[in-house]
């Protein structure tokens, strides 16, 4: 009875931390909407994003069964792409729906999805826009991505008896502290007491779930996506263009800055000047996170007397470039594949929490990071395990950084550490796949 007391407790708290959360998302859903119209007017986002985030789809649902992935970043829906894959290998009549919540998400992916995936944008965590989607696209499984804990999307799915899934899942401390502080923790239980699979990236993470809610029974480690995703990038053809960019690097000492932020590139400037002192033939390559930052990194560069060659105007590399601006989305794998050194910004200062190092590593690069790497410290910690100089963390100061000897240091152990992880997505789909009551 007592047992039953505290059941009875626990789910008045959750549906009164919902009342809440549904309170303060109805209020200011208005602001939302005018938001979204905004932006649109503004021209940051095409109206089908406009309409597909109030819940209306822009395309037809097809017949059968349909698995749903969702991804919020750039990075989190890239990971998912090997799982998408072997899923649809797996079982080709299942329709896939893969839906984001940002355009530079969206932008990439479509580049990046074959053309049988249905890309959309994720609905706002309203009531109505949810229930929209949920009626129209109707999915007999859904698999978020990372850290998605919306609980208007998870528990309306629920009570629609669709499976829940956490795939890369991850807690960081100060996530799990203010979820554990927070009134909303009755509503986190209740949301995570669905799913039916979790995976998380470590086993602290796995414990902060069940702290919070989760059962043990639903957590199952299936190793990091990224660096399977990263695996299948690193294998993939150059097209004419990047071996067009390959040849015009001849005789070019070149590394690679790489997810830079405003900040970092003060530093890469900064090393850029230093080893130009030393290194003949230099040529630095800048792809910042934002690539809509492009036009003014490149004035910023010119004003300190700079050569800049820049990809988005086809400019070419020639023998008296400094720096070459890569301000496209979507192609930082194929660069890494052709650069022996690559820095992974978003590290160097206080308040960023890195970037995946994995698809830097799996095309053979030596990886400089930051020590800001947030919830990637750990695949860090992983990978030099496997090889010391695989991964190497600098300061600001860079003071070791024209030091390093390219030549002297060893990446076979690092590189055998990824040809262990092929079969980790196949594993995840199978997963998934049983999640699905009706196959």
């Amino acid at each position: 009875m007592a047992g039953s007391g505290g059941d009875e407790e626990d789910d008045v708290a959750a549906r009164r931390a919902r009342a809440l959360y549904t309170g303060v998302v109805m209020s200011i859903t208005p602001l939302l909407h005018l938001s979204l119209q905004f932006r649109r007017l503004q021209g940051h986002s095409q109206y089908c994003m406009w309409l597909e985030r109030l819940g209306y789809p822009s395309r037809k649902r097809p017949s059968g069964l349909l698995i749903w992935f969702h991804a919020v970043s750039v990075g989190e829906g890239i990971s998912a792409i090997p799982v998408i894959l072997h899923c649809r290998d797996a079982r080709p009549s299942i329709t896939i729906l893969m839906t984001t919540s940002t355009a530079a998400a969206h932008s990439v992916l479509e580049q990046r999805l074959p053309p049988e995936v249905i890309l959309q944008f994720a609905p706002v965590d309203t009531p109505t826009a949810v229930e929209r989607f949920l009626l129209h696209w109707a999915p007999q499984a859904a698999i978020f991505m990372e850290s998605e804990l919306w609980p208007t999307l998870i528990l309306q799915s629920a009570v629609k008896g669709i499976p829940l899934a956490i795939l890369n899942a991850r807690m960081s401390l100060k996530s799990f502290e203010r979820w554990s502080a927070s009134p909303m923790k009755p509503l986190v239980a209740s949301m995570l007491s669905r799913f039916s699979l979790i995976a998380p990236l470590s086993n602290k993470e796995a414990v902060r779930y069940q702290i919070l809610g989760a059962a043990p029974s639903v957590i199952h480690f299936l190793g990091n996506l990224k660096y399977a995703c990263a695996l299948g990038d690193s294998k993939k053809e150059r097209s004419v263009g990047m071996t067009d960019i390959e040849a015009q690097l001849v005789d070019r000492k070149v590394w690679l800055a790489a997810s830079t932020h405003a900040e970092e590139e003060e530093a890469i400037i900064r090393i850029h000047k230093e080893l130009n002192k030393s290194v003949s033939h230099l040529l630095t390559i800048i792809a910042p996170r934002q690539p809509s930052r492009g036009q003014h990194i490149m004035i910023k560069l010119q004003r300190q007397g700079f050569n800049v060659a820049v990809r988005s105007d086809g400019q070419r590399i020639s023998g008296s470039t400094d720096v070459y601006l890569v301000d496209i989305l979507g192609e930082l794998n194929h660069f890494y594949a052709i650069v022996p050194i690559a820095f992974v910004g978003g590290s160097l200062f206080q308040g960023l929490a890195g970037h995946n190092i994995a698809e830097a590593a799996a095309a053979g690069c030596i990886v400089l990071t930051g020590h800001h790497v947030g919830h990637f410290q750990e695949m860090v910690w992983e990978m030099q395990k496997m090889s010391p100089f695989s991964v190497i963390q600098v300061s600001v100061y860079w003071t070791s950084f024209w030091r390093l000897s390219v030549s002297v240091i060893e990446q076979v152990g690092f590189l055998l550490f990824f040809h262990d992880i092929g079969n980790m997505h196949n594993e995840c789909c199978n997963c998934l796949l049983r999640l699905m009551r009706t196959v």
